[in-house]
Order: C-alpha cells, then sequence, then structure tokens
C-alpha cells in the first residue's frame, strides 16, 4: 500500500497554509436506534476502528524526501493510535460540532484524517464531522470513507480485525534515492517517447486527438478571471457550513424540460442564490468563473483512492436575470466541454505535470489555485441510494466539505442520500458570516426554478 503520492496529490500539499485547510470533508447525522440504548462515544469508536483494515491508508503518513526532490511518500505510521483520529466532542449543537472540526487543520505528522463525534446533539440525534486531507482523497473517495463506517442493516456483521503491525519506514537515505530513482526512471520513460514514435510513425496521428484536448482544458484552465470581493479576499482558517436538504426528484424534475442534468440544476440554482445574494446587499451580480471537479475513475480499485478528478471551468450566468436562461445558459457550457473532452483534458494536464521539475509543478499547482484562474468551486459529489446504518443508527443526511483555496471564500457542494439533495456551503465565516443566508438564497432559487420549469 506504500506509494509516491502523485502529482495531483503532492499539489494539495503545496496549495496549503494556515488559512486555506485542504480537507474534504461530510458533516452527517443519525437517528437513534428504536427500542434500544443509542451507542456511546466508545462503542462507535472502536466500531470506527474495527473497520480499518478496510482502508490501508489511514494508518499510514507522509514522509517528505530529503531536498524536496520528489513527493513525498506514503508509510505506516509507527505510532498509529486511533484515539488520536476519532475524537468526542462536547457540542449539542450539529452546527457548532461541524464549524469547530472543519476549522482545524490536519496535523502532517500522522495519519490525515479526523472523525469527530457528538454522541448526543441536543435534538436526540448522533453528529459527526469526519474530514481527510485532499492529498489522499477526492470527494467520491471522502464518500467512501464514510460508506466504509456503514452499513446496509441496522445489525452490523462481526469486527474485522487484519492483525496489522506498522512496517518500518524507510530512512531518509532510502527516501532520498528512491525519490532519485523515480525521477529516472519517470526521465528515461520521457527520453524513450520519441524513439517510441520513430518505430511506430502511426502513434503520432493517435496522440493527436489527446494533445489537442490537452491543449484545450490547459487554455481554458488559465483563462483569467477576475477576482470578485465577495468571494475573493484573504481568509483565515475559521469555517462555517450552512446547509439544506431537497428531495432528489425536485432537481430532476427542473432539468427533464431542457435535457438538463442533476448537475447542470446545481450550477443554476447556485448562480441564481448568488445573484439573489448580492442584489440583496447592494452589489452588482457578475458572471463568475467557477471550478467543477469531474470524476474520471475507470473502476479500478487501485485508484479507489487519491484524486481521480479532473476540472473544468464554466462561467456562471450570476448576471442572467432569467432563470431559464441560466439553466440552459449552464446546459449548453457544461455539454460543450464535455463534448470537447476537456475533463479527459484535464487530466492529460496533470499527468504530464509530473515530468515538470517539483518546484515548477508547485508554481503551477499555485497559480491554478489563484483568484487570478477562477472564483469559486462547485462539486456534485454522489453519496449511497440505500439506506444506510452505524451500529443501528440510520444514516439522515450527510452534507458535503470542498474545500477552499487561499483568498476563496466559499465553495458549493451537493451529496445524494437516498432520495435527497444534501447542500453543504462551505464559508470562511470571516468574509461571509452570512452564508446561511447564502444558503436559503440558493434553495429559494431552487424553487423558483421548480416554478418556471413545470409551469
Amino acid at each position: 500500500m506504500n506509494g509516491r503520492l502523485s502529482a495531483l496529490d503532492d499539489s494539495f500539499l503545496a496549495v496549503e497554509n494556515a488559512s486555506a485547510h485542504m480537507h474534504v470533508g461530510w458533516a452527517a447525522t443519525f437517528r437513534p436506534p428504536e427500542g434500544r440504548s443509542p451507542p456511546r462515544f466508545e462503542e462507535l469508536r472502536e466500531h470506527i476502528a474495527g473497520r480499518m483494515c478496510r482502508a490501508p491508508r489511514y494508518r499510514q503518513r507522509i514522509a517528505t524526501v530529503p531536498l524536496g526532490l520528489n513527493a513525498p511518500i506514503w508509510v505506516d505510521d509507527e505510532g498509529f493510535d486511533v484515539n488520536r483520529h476519532v475524537v468526542a466532542s462536547s457540542e449539542t449543537r450539529f452546527t457548532d460540532l461541524v464549524d469547530s472540526c472543519m476549522s482545524t487543520q490536519l496535523r502532517r505528522d500522522r495519519p490525515l484524517w479526523q472523525i469527530c463525534i457528538a454522541e448526543r446533539l441536543d435534538d436526540g440525534r448522533i453528529g459527526i464531522a469526519g474530514k481527510a486531507h485532499h492529498c489522499m482523497v477526492d470527494g467520491i473517495a471522502a464518500v467512501e470513507l464514510a460508506s466504509l463506517l456503514l452499513d446496509p442493516t441496522p445489525d452490523p456483521p462481526p469486527e474485522e480485525s487484519d492483525g496489522w503491525q506498522p512496517s518500518q519506514p524507510p530512512g531518509s537515505t532510502r527516501r532520498l534515492l528512491g525519490g532519485l530513482l523515480d525521477l529516472v526512471v519517470e526521465g528515461a520513460s520521457l527520453l524513450r517517447f520519441p524513439a517510441r514514435l520513430v518505430r511506430s510513425p502511426r502513434r503520432l496521428g493517435e496522440l493527436a486527438e489527446p494533445v489537442g484536448r490537452a491543449r484545450r482544458a490547459l487554455a481554458e484552465s488559465m483563462r483569467p478571471s477576475e477576482p470578485q470581493e465577495s468571494v475573493n479576499q484573504p481568509i483565515t482558517g475559521a469555517r462555517h457550513l450552512a446547509w439544506f436538504r431537497r428531495p432528489l426528484d425536485d432537481l430532476k424534475r427542473i432539468g427533464r424540460p431542457f435535457g438538463a442534468s442533476v448537475n447542470d440544476v446545481l450550477l443554476a440554482a447556485s448562480a441564481g442564490g448568488i445573484r439573489r445574494f448580492l442584489i440583496e446587499r447592494d452589489r452588482d451580480p457578475v458572471r463568475l468563473k467557477t471550478m467543477v471537479p469531474v470524476n474520471v475513475r475507470a473502476g479500478d480499485p487501485e485508484t479507489e483512492l487519491g484524486n481521480r478528478i479532473s476540472f473544468v471551468f464554466v462561467d456562471l450566468p450570476c448576471d442572467e436575470p432569467d432563470p431559464i436562461r441560466r439553466l440552459q445558459n449552464v446546459r449548453f457550457a457544461m455539454s460543450e466541454r464535455k463534448e470537447s473532452g476537456l475533463p479527459e483534458g484535464g487530466d492529460t494536464v496533470m499527468a504530464m505535470l509530473k515530468y515538470m521539475p517539483r518546484n515548477a509543478q508547485h508554481v503551477v499547482s499555485r497559480m491554478i489555485a489563484s483568484p487570478k484562474t477562477f472564483n469559486l468551486t462547485i462539486s456534485n459529489i454522489p453519496g449511497p441510494r440505500e439506506p444506510m446504518y452505524m451500529l443501528g443508527c440510520e444514516l439522515e443526511a450527510a452534507y458535503p466539505v470542498v474545500p477552499i483555496a487561499d483568498k476563496h471564500a466559499l465553495s458549493v457542494g451537493m451529496t445524494t442520500i437516498r432520495d435527497d439533495c444534501c447542500f453543504g456551503l462551505y464559508a470562511a465565516s470571516e468574509i461571509l458570516p452570512d452564508s446561511d443566508e447564502l444558503a436559503a438564497d440558493v434553495n429559494a432559487s431552487i424553487d423558483e426554478l421548480l416554478e418556471q420549469a413545470t409551469y
């Protein structure tokens, strides 16, 4: 399970700082079982500990390569202790549990994840907030981590154990030599490429399409955006997650007459909500260049963890007053980008980054993460569609946490749980102290679209 971080995984370490915590997360509520006592914190912690054999990466930490000559590697954490990662919270309000957990940066000297549990909220439910560093998982893999803790029936199967013992991590000299060897191998592969083309000229023609997609994706990602005061300012580490829930059928009914996907409706509703929010505060709504993560997993179990995402960029039409035209605008823009192969082109660009010197990779990563490149992120993350349980407690809702880079004050995420859409608006709370009102505006934008689309 050891391995070196990919260029994309490493980039999320590069863009993190004390103000921009690059963890992916979720905040979930569970209904206690009827007819029996709800599980206590200690039972929940032991339940999670018994599932760690399903996710070996969560017992590993990163180890840097001396002189920074190559990306870090994953090594077993000799001091792994589940008590440092599954922690009790004394908060009784769900919002306080989530905000306190998400406002704290993960420590890099241990496995990069944490689960905070409030065993009894003021409404009687159990609250859980989980986070894992983006260098380890993307949004889909973060949902899969939550699934590792859940079962499709109220009665969990017997506890699992793999008798895990940490392997001795390689010393600094071995890490240095391994990093140099990987660089030599990658360099040799790059140098052999022209020779392979000479032996098989037909490959040159086969490369024309993927190279063209990569060029278009790079040009689109580097297309300048104008930082906007409403969402692009220097931030601190304080975070707030605003949320609401809607029936999935509402979004499907909106999109159906126009051939729009649920993701298109999410983008259009976000545009309408931000527009409404800005107008209420006497600000002019403008188009916002938006990063939209796209899953490029091929179903290979070896790629379940780590990042298997690409990105497309669309201009969110917050300046458009008509809700249906906003939806059509978004649908056309997303269809055009997908048909042009921009997600695959973006994946190729990220794969090519590994051939650049690591310092240059980090320069590119910080450039892409700048508000001069995009204004905000909106992500649609699929979740479990069937009922799920944790020690007999039924999962009611799970709201996503989509990380925000430095000088970005907002991200919008949506996760489907059974027949509901759970929306999470993750905000730098000192810049957007009224993000709960923004969430209400996005919700109202869905109502507006629903009324117009089903009229």
